[in-house]
This record gives structure tokens, C-alpha cells and sequence, in this order.
């Protein structure tokens, strides 16, 4: 069933969990998403950014993940990652999508404040919750570029004020983590997110999760993570399969056949971080 993320992050909260969010490229990766969840029986959000909804158009993906929220009686999201306009946000919302990022990161903290507040406005008029972000995730991904930024930590004391002045529901921290593929193994900074969960109420985000090891995802969630993003090892999964089959068949030119190798290396990859997410 199709849901906002609201009352799923807080569950999360309260029970010390976290909501896997994965991001979703095709039709495909809709399906082996939805199929990991049915078999780990864990709540799900499926997100696409901005690139991606240029690639094919926002009510497409809606369309698919409403397709595979219909075929399930667990709680689905539809959900906007790193949302970089208020008309990207609102078009995403009038669609039909039931959680709305909108990320003003780059921004000087009162710009972030007016774009993440005006967003919010508009969403909860509709009762959509909103996700921010402050503070820099690294790295590069789809049109996502935050490469060269000169301090990647969330202000524990920016992010209190921040979240009081605009309203968002969860708010996505900047602790090290980075976009795309790690050329190394991460090292989350937890004081910075101690700090950071003892000032805000509100669900906290891990975002450029993929390549981050399992003990220091659940390090965070011990510490307010309740949403964790994957989108690199989604994609890297699905070509691995396609290029699998290519390999096996080289000949094949069936859509249907390399998908389903694709699809399968998604839902192990999937299946298996929903489980690891439930703490």
C-alpha cells in the first residue's frame, strides 16, 4: 500500500530501526525492490532524483512504484531524493509522490532555511512530509556533484535552529559519508551524530550509504539514522546481472532475459540490507 513516510520514519524512531531507501532506475528495479521487501516483510521507500525523472518523467516512476505499492500489503513510499528546486519539489508532490527531499545543502543556511520552509508549506498542505539536508554528503552521483566540499559535518547547533525555523519532518546529516563509489573504506564520524541526535527531535537520514560497512550503519541507527539510502549498489547490482547474462548469451538481445538477471542481483542486495536494517 502506498504511504508517506511520516508515520514509518517515527515507528522506526520509536523502535529502533531503520527504513531502507532504495533508488530505483526502471520498471526492474521497481519489481526486485518490491520483491526483496515481501520477503524480509519490511516497510520500503523508493525514490528517484531529479536525473532520473529527467530521463523518463516523474509520473512514470510514480506510476511504477504505485503499481508495486498496489501489489502489497506492506507500507510503500514514493519518495523525491535530493529534490534541488522548489518547482522540481512541487511538481514531484502534484504527481502524486509521497515524500518530498528537497536539498538546499549548497545554499548559505538562511537560503536553505527559506527554499526548505517554502517547500514544506506547500507539501504539508497536502499532508506530504519533507526531507532536508544540511551539511555536505561528498561525492558524485547522477547530477549530484558535491565533490571538493570543504567541511562535510553537519553543525550540531545549525541543525537545531534549522529544523525548528523550517518544520521539515527528517533531516539528512552530513557525517562523512559520500555519493557514488568509495575509493576506500568510510569512517562515519559518530560524535558529530551523537551531538546532532541529542539537539533534534526529528528522524535523521544517512545518505551515500552504498559501500558504507553494515556495523557502522547500525552504529548509526543507534544514534537517530531511521532512513539509510542505497542508490550506487542498486545500479551496480543491476549491470552486473545484465552483464552476467551478456556474458553466458552474448547473442541474446531479449530485454525480458537480461532483466531478470539484473532484477535478481537487486533483490539479494536489497533483501539483504532490509534485514540488517531492522536492527
Amino acid at each position: 500500500m502506498l504511504v508517506t513516510s511520516y508515520e514509518l520514519l517515527r515507528d522506526a524512531q520509536k523502535n529502533h530501526y531503520a527504513v531502507g531507501a532504495f533508488n530505483v532506475e526502471n520498471m526492474e528495479m521497481a519489481i526486485a525492490v518490491l520483491n526483496a521487501a515481501e520477503e524480509t516483510k519490511s516497510p520500503v521507500i523508493m525514490q528517484t532524483t531529479p536525473g532520473t525523472i529527467r530521463y523518463a518523467g516523474a509520473d512514470m516512476y510514480f506510476a511504477n512504484i504505485r503499481a508495486a505499492a498496489q501489489r502489497t500489503s506492506l507500507p510503500v513510499v514514493c519518495h523525491l531524493d535530493h529534490g534541488d528546486s522548489f518547482a522540481a519539489a512541487v511538481h514531484a508532490f502534484r504527481v502524486g509522490y509521497t515524500s518530498i527531499m528537497i536539498d538546499g545543502s549548497k545554499l548559505p543556511f538562511n537560503e536553505n532555511i527559506a527554499l526548505t520552509k517554502s517547500v514544506a508549506d506547500v507539501c504539508h498542505a497536502g499532508n506530504v512530509p519533507v526531507e532536508a539536508e544540511l551539511g555536505r554528503v561528498g561525492g558524485k552521483e547522477d547530477d549530484l556533484d558535491n565533490r571538493g566540499t570543504d567541511n562535510p559535518y553537519t553543525d550540531p547547533k545549525e541543525a537545531e535552529e534549522f529544523v525548528a525555523r523550517t518544520g521539515c519532518d527528517s533531516l539528512a546529516v552530513g557525517i562523512g559519508t559520500a555519493h557514488g563509489v568509495y575509493k576506500g573504506i568510510p569512517h562515519l564520524n559518530f560524535d558529530v551524530l551523537r551531538k546532532i541526535h541529542e539537539l533534534v527531535s526529528i528522524p535523521l537520514v544517512l545518505h551515500g550509504t552504498s559501500g558504507v560497512p553494515d556495523e557502522q550503519v547500525t552504529e548509526a541507527m543507534k544514534l537517530g539514522i531511521c532512513k539509510v539510502n542505497y542508490a550506487t549498489d542498486l545500479r551496480i547490482a543491476f549491470t552486473r546481472g545484465v552483464k552476467e547474462y551478456m556474458k553466458e548469451k552474448p547473442e541474446g538481445f531479449d530485454p525480458k532475459k537480461y532483466g531478470a538477471y539484473g532484477m535478481k542481483e537487486v533483490k539479494a542486495y536489497v533483501a539483504q540490507k532490509m534485514q540488517m536494517l531492522k536492527g
